[in-house]
């Protein structure tokens, strides 16, 4: 039995393509399952339809339908902007054509689209039982497109299309959560809060890959609670490697784990594993510029409901602005999609990430770079405004050569 996956750890492919060339009934066939209404009336998929399969011999992925790049009407143009913004987070495309017609504009345009967000593409013929248009090909050969004729109504060429884009994904980039960080018997202590922002009779995501990551490394994990972990470094007769603890409790375990022993948080090794650890670490400097009425944005991208004391909403503000001393405005948004607003903030706060990909978490980050705000994310700024920085960044060499970058800076200012 393969273990299960989570979707933000699978690799994203999306069906791309005008209206009726097919792009719905192709996911169906891909999948084996008549999972996406199929229809004659253009427009049939609306908000993207989300399917995760095992695409042997590669592994897990997520299958996305999305709606006509050719859409028509208010509604149709709300339509296109979400295709867009899938095409930009997704790790690979299936470019779905119509056999019998030629590359139109909005083909051209969406082929640019996929080579400026860097997403590796193949272009499908479909209704290839119909016959296949010998210009269409011509035109795919001149732009130099892979491409791939299959119909739908046979079912030939599936199989085929399969296994060619399982040879086509990228591979994994090898990003370690921690295992590079430890060896085979090293001993390391997860500090493990459980607070109302737990999920009852569960660990959260981050602390679950952590815990995973360290046995397929063959290291040893003690797991314990903040008010345990000093009894727990009591009984241990060698010290640990490494201890990770959750960043609201940076301060207690702060002060129960010696100096000689590494420190770090569960947010600030997602920060590497999904986000740019350097690029946040930049962004401190940004705290200690804010000014009355400066707007700094929150963003945490899964919707949950808020519980009392709640990080985002409550922990983060209210230490922000006890360092600061700044009125300075905050807005807390959920889910995936930065406000339209961006540009009026001075910067973003982002949270770990775990319900993102890395390439969905690297597309917000280069959304901040072009807007010019700086970003961090939990981890880095909630250490840091407890002083725990540079402590928390020993571990990562490149993190720690930034910071004495910016922190060269803040003693200038």
């Amino acid at each position: 039995m393969s273990k299960t996956v989570a979707q933000s750890e699978r690799i994203h492919i999306a069906f791309v393509g005008r209206r009726n060339v097919g792009k719905s009934s192709l996911m169906n066939k891909f999948i084996g399952q008549d999972l996406v209404i199929v229809s004659d009336i253009p427009g049939t998929t609306t908000d993207p339809v989300k399917k995760a399969m095992e695409l042997l011999p590669f592994g897990p992925v997520v299958l996305i339908d999305t709606a006509g790049i050719d859409d028509v009407g208010e509604l149709g143009e709300k339509r296109i902007s979400k295709t867009i913004k899938t095409i930009s987070e997704v790790d690979f495309a299936i470019l779905v054509l119509d056999s019998q017609q030629k590359l139109t504009q909005y083909e051209i345009e969406l082929i640019e689209q996929l080579k400026n967000f860097d997403v590796n593409f193949i272009a499908v013929i479909n209704k290839s039982d119909l016959g296949i248009n010998y210009e269409l090909i011509e035109e795919l050969q001149k732009f130099g497109i892979k491409y791939h004729p299959v119909s739908c109504i046979t079912s030939e060429g599936i199989y085929e299309l399969k296994e060619k884009v399982a040879q086509l994904l990228p591979k994994d980039e090898e990003v370690p959560l921690i295992g590079d960080l430890i060896k085979q018997h090293d001993l390391i202590v997860l500090v493990v809060p459980i607070d109302l922002g737990a999920p009852k009779g569960r660990l959260i995501m981050p602390q679950v890959q952590t815990i995973r990551e360290s046995l397929d490394e063959d290291a040893i994990v003690l797991v314990t609670k903040d008010k345990e972990l000093r009894a727990a470094l009591g009984k241990l007769n060698q010290k640990p490697k490494l201890v990770v603890t959750d960043s609201q409790a940076i301060m207690r375990v702060a002060a129960d784990v010696p100096e000689d022993i590494m420190l770090t948080t569960f947010s600030i090794l997602m920060a590497r594993y999904k986000g740019d650890i350097t690029e946040y670490v930049r962004g401190l400097l940004r705290i200690e510029e804010l000014e009355n009425g400066d707007k700094v944005l929150i963003a945490e991208a899964c919707t949950h409901h808020a519980q009392e004391d709640d990080i985002g909403r409550v922990k983060i503000p209210r230490w922000l602005r006890l360092h600061t001393k700044k009125n300075i405005e905050i807005d807390v948004v959920s889910g995936h999609d930065f406000p339209q607003n961006l540009h009026e903030y001075k910067l973003i706060i982002h949270c770990g990430g775990c319900t993102l990909t890395r390439k969905m978490m690297q597309t917000r980050i280069k959304q901040a770079r072009y807007m010019g705000i700086p970003i961090v994310n939990y981890g880095i700024a909630i250490s840091y405004l407890h002083g725990e920085i540079p402590r928390v960044l020993q571990p990562f060499p490149e993190a720690l050569v930034e910071w004495e970058k910016i922190h060269t800076k803040l003693k200038v200012k």
